[in-house]
């Protein structure tokens, strides 16, 4: 029994008194309306409505039992509200500063998100809080209970000063490296000065939030340092490729996410 349909059939009757006031206003005829009430009473076990000559009106147990279906159809209307919101909510999606802002145009353009931008640690909480649907984190990185895609190389770049003459990566030895903080996400910060230090680099490091504080740093000439973003030029800077041992991994994490979102996401890194 569709309990909804027929607590709307025994509202209508109850407000209307009659039968064939309550079809009509339900846009039916009175037999189905009539029948759905009397399937309501056989399930729960009681009479909602006296019928008679003068007629419908409520019994004892339809008086007190009237309030409560409201509530009840009153919750599945908010119910079928919100899930309607949560449908056409732009996605809540969190990416850290590294990822460039060609590739956070990408994922927007590929699905409605509004973007916010933080560390690995506070975009896990966020997500892990409800907060954010999902972030897009370094890797390697805790993510607690969260839910992982797979990890995603994204590739590349040095940015050295321009005049600095670059051939192989221990050319850059003497210029400290500008990069996002350790405490941004220490596993992956960790990872990759470990991966410059086999390389022959052991730089010190140049505290760097984004592409806009590495870029000044580096055509200022007191650094180098790393993006992502395959298209970016600026005045002072020579862009020279890297290995993909050098790739910037990432992935997706999350909790509760339409796989619709999750597959725009992903397509939008790769």
């Amino acid at each position: 029994m569709d309990l909804l349909r027929h607590l709307g059939f025994f509202v209508a009757v109850a407000e209307e008194g009659h039968f064939g006031r309550a079809a009509e206003r339900l846009g039916m005829t009175q037999p189905p309306v009539s029948q759905g009430v009397q399937r309501l009473e056989r399930k729960l076990g009681v009479q909602l409505l006296s019928r008679g000559s003068r007629g419908v009106g409520l019994t004892p147990a339809g008086a007190e039992l009237l309030p409560q279906a409201y509530a009840l159809l009153g919750d599945a209307e908010r119910f079928v509200a919100e899930a309607g919101r949560l449908r056409d909510r732009a996605a809540r999606v969190g990416v850290i500063p590294q990822l460039s802002s060609w590739h956070v145009a990408a994922l927007a353009s590929s699905t409605p998100v509004t973007v916010t931008t933080a560390s690995t640690v506070e975009l896990v909480d966020a997500v892990t809080s409800g907060e954010l649907d999902c972030a897009v984190v370094h890797h390697p990185a805790l993510v607690n209970s969260l839910e992982c895609g797979p990890v995603i190389k994204v590739p590349t770049w040095f940015l050295v000063p321009d005049g600095h003459d670059v051939s192989a990566v221990t050319d850059m030895r003497g210029l400290p490296f500008a990069t996002a903080p350790r405490s941004h996400g220490t596993a992956a910060f960790d990872l990759f000065a470990d991966r410059l230090r086999a390389a022959g680099l052991d730089p010190s490091f140049l505290p760097a939030v984004d592409d806009r504080e590495i870029v000044a740093a580096v055509a200022a000439g007191r650094a180098f340092g790393v993006t992502c973003d395959p298209h970016l030029r600026a005045p002072g800077v020579v862009r020279v490729a890297l290995d993909e041992e050098f790739s910037l991994r990432v992935r997706l994490v999350w909790r509760v996410l339409p796989p619709s979102v999750r597959d725009a996401i992903t397509a939008a890194l790769t």
